[in-house]
């Protein structure tokens, strides 16, 4: 079945099977300023989380875990996205942005709402979330908290096992200022010499490799307490600058550019391309200067000159730095401060038919496509089985497979491997070039190849971000295929937390197409069109504006129609404009977006039609889904695709069509579920503001989506019992 509706049109439609005509459409009743800034939205996005890290509702060490990631957040924002714009800026080739703004204005307001979120992050670890871990008795003290009896454990902790490793660096003549490496914590120190009266400089770098929050000693009290390491260290300086006097010590940290651009050439080996590229990223210019907000004038000034940072790129912070240390407190086992545990279901269709049996995975798939649901249905159960019964399955003649993302110790790896060394033919596209993620990549990349398995790295010039797989099985006297399409990676540690889904399918159609897809992305062929899926990025933009122009045709026609789409990012402008237009002919439009979304809702004359809805919580929401009406024949897909310029340009992307009603009903419900004013969620406003509605007029709490669908998909599991 190809996966293109029946299109048709009216007199005032474009001619919807002409792709250049849909492109061509006048866009002159668009204003000039109808795009939010990327960047600036991704920052209120991030205050999303921050909101979640402040909220007395969720639970103590949740809170702790939402600024956590605020912080981590934060710092790969500054890395990446503020790194990116300051190099364009500092070689000449920085364009106006997508609001038709200078990167200068753009780079001025990130500054000015960054310093603000950070100061509230700030603020809400010292004046809530600190009080409230008081409370329940987890202690983060300063040493001047401390009695005797700790004191002295702790300095003989410092002394047996810090006081070795730490490597402080003098500053002077015969010194030149040390390379500060990015995101490490620091302690900038003045000291005198008594002698000569002499004031020199030194830096000390906090060390990686030690819990950042040191326990102290039981004392009998039952509380759990911490301090943070530099301030242990801070408060044995004199046992590092003997005969010194100390003058002034204040904690700093230092952001860098950290982005990875490799040059690829076909002919260049592009594992070594990137390890090179590995080891220049530590170098990366600074952008980011955080300090203690009792940093001296004299201390900062020396900073700011060695680092060449300007004043905007300062953020003066109440201590501690670095909140990413918080990460250490949500992990204390304390059940009454987490999140009541969910465990994953098996999908009724892969549950063994008989108790203390296996399930037949390609039975079940054979039988009836299956739509998966993580972490609400279990990874393991699905996604892991599926590929580690292929490993040992007789029948099965070769697996393929794309990974973008996934942990070095991954079941996933090892069913790879274990196949290739029981004989079978296996092909893993590694994406090397996944963000942050390079090195891991380049290592388990190569102890694949080691065990036979195929290894490839995509085109050149373009990310393979799609989440495929493709088994190959003896049936009798013909070969058939399974397939798996995600929306998330091949992780199984992450699949916890991230909201994703996945289509298990025997449909032929499927399996030619992911077939034509791996000889693309392996080989040298270049397939023009596939049946059931959009493939970026030939084909993905071209079919998502085809739907939507389609649904405008029908809205004008007078016939029903309607758009539904999730994503992480709204942010590709010709997307956004097809959106608009359809919303100026009548269409209802519902927009699920966690992240950015440059989109504006609810304007009068192009975007009344239009709903922005958010949500940020227990799990992320990852999946993307794509609904449209289509005069009651629903055309509904799902996939890896983001809407924005690499998602659908510059990277390998591919969407799947449902063919089964219940899926679609399912996801309808989905949709209905989070658009609903019952729901707690984000309101994107018209002014780029995000409303949290989170309870009802009479202050009782909307529901939670993702809790509604834990109960409701266990429900599910008992009743097929």
């Amino acid at each position: 079945m190809d996966v293109e509706p029946q299109l048709s049109g009216d007199s005032v439609a474009p001619d919807l099977d002409d792709f250049d005509a849909i492109v061509a459409v006048e866009h002159e009743s668009l204003p000039t300023d109808r795009y939010f800034d990327r960047e600036l939205s991704w920052l209120r996005f991030n205050q999303r989380v921050l909101e979640l890290g402040e909220d007395p509702t969720v639970p103590l060490l949740e809170r702790a875990n939402f600024l956590a990631i605020f912080a981590s957040n934060l710092d790969e924002f500054f890395m990446v996205r503020v790194a990116g714009l300051k190099r364009r800026i500092d070689t000449g080739i920085a364009v106006p942005t997508n609001v038709g703004r200078s990167p200068h204005e753009v780079l001025a307001d990130i500054s000015r709402l960054a310093h603000e979120l950070q100061s509230r992050h700030a603020r809400a670890w010292k004046d809530s979330l600190k009080p409230d871990l008081d409370a329940a008795g987890i202690h983060v003290e300063h040493w001047s908290d401390l009695a005797e009896p700790d004191r002295i454990r702790m300095r003989e902790y410092f002394t047996e096992q810090i006081f070795p490793v730490l490597m402080p660096l003098a500053v002077d003549p015969a010194h030149p200022f040390p390379y500060i490496s990015g995101l490490s914590l620091n302690l900038a120190v003045r000291v005198r010499n008594p002698k000569t009266a002499r004031q020199e400089f030194a830096r000390l770098k906090v060390p990686q490799n030690f819990a950042r929050l040191v326990a102290l000693p039981d004392d009998g009290s039952g509380l759990q307490r911490f301090i943070p390491l530099e301030d242990l260290i801070a408060n044995h300086l004199d046992d590092l600058f003997p005969g010194m006097e100390i003058v002034e010590h204040h904690v700093f940290r230092v952001t860098r550019n950290e982005d990875v651009e490799v040059e690829e050439d076909e002919a260049e080996n592009l594992i070594q391309a990137l390890e090179r590229e590995l080891l220049r990223r530590r170098f990366g210019p600074p952008i980011r200067l955080e300090i203690g907000e009792d940093m001296d004038p004299v201390t900062l000034d020396l900073l700011v000159r060695e680092l060449d940072i300007t004043e905007q790129e300062v953020f003066r912070l109440s201590s501690p730095l670095d909140l990413t240390a918080l990460f250490e407190l949500s992990r204390i086992s304390r059940p009454d401060l987490h999140y009541v545990k969910h465990v994953p279901t098996t999908a009724v269709q892969l549950q063994p038919g008989e108790p203390n049996t296996k399930p037949d995975l390609f039975g079940a798939i054979a039988a009836q496509d299956v739509l998966v649901h993580h972490p609400y249905e279990s990874f393991a159960t699905s996604v892991q089985a599926f590929l580690e019964q292929a490993a040992t399955d007789p029948n099965v003649l070769a697996i393929k497979q794309t990974l973008y993302r996934t942990s070095g110790d991954s079941p996933i790896v090892e069913a790879l491997i274990d196949a290739a060394e029981a004989g079978k033919q296996v092909l893993a596209l590694v994406e090397i070039k996944a963000r942050f993620d390079e090195a891991n990549n380049i290592t388990w990349a190569r102890k694949l190849e080691k065990a036979g398995v195929h290894v490839v790295y995509g085109l050149v010039g373009l990310k393979t971000h799609c989440k495929l797989a493709l088994v190959i099985r003896q049936e009798g006297n013909v070969l058939r295929h399974y397939s798996h399409i995600g929306t998330g990676n091949y992780n199984p540690k992450t699949s916890r937390i991230y909201e994703d889904m996945g289509l298990f399918t025997a449909d032929d159609t499927v399996g030619k197409d992911l077939t034509r897809l791996f000889n693309e992305l392996s080989g040298y062929a270049i397939e023009k069109k596939f049946k059931r899926l959009l493939v970026a990025p030939l084909h993905l933009r071209k079919g998502l504006v085809k739907r939507i122009a389609q649904e405008a045709a029908n809205a004008r026609a007078g016939k029903p129609s309607g758009i539904r789409i999730k994503v992480n990012s709204m942010v590709d402008e010709q997307i956004i404009d097809s959106l608009y237009l359809a919303s100026q002919a009548g269409v209802p439009i519902d927009i699920w977006v966690r992240g950015i979304c440059s989109l504006k809702p609810a304007m009068e004359g192009y975007s009344e039609t239009i709903r922005v809805r958010s949500i940020v919580g227990r799990y992320l929401e990852h999946s993307r889904v794509f609904m449209f009406h289509n005069d009651g024949d629903p055309d509904v897909l799902i996939g890896s695709a983001d809407m924005m310029h690499r998602n659908l340009d510059r990277r390998v992307e591919a969407l799947v069509r449902l063919s089964a009603p219940s899926h679609i009903d399912e996801l309808t419900a989905l949709f209905d579920l989070a658009m609903s004013e019952e729901t707690s969620s984000w309101h994107l406003e018209s002014d780029g503001a995000w409303t949290r509605h989170s309870v009802s007029a009479d202050g009782e709490p909307l529901d939670d989506l993702q809790n509604v669908l834990m109960r409701t998909i266990s429900a599910r599991k008992r009743s097929s019992r």
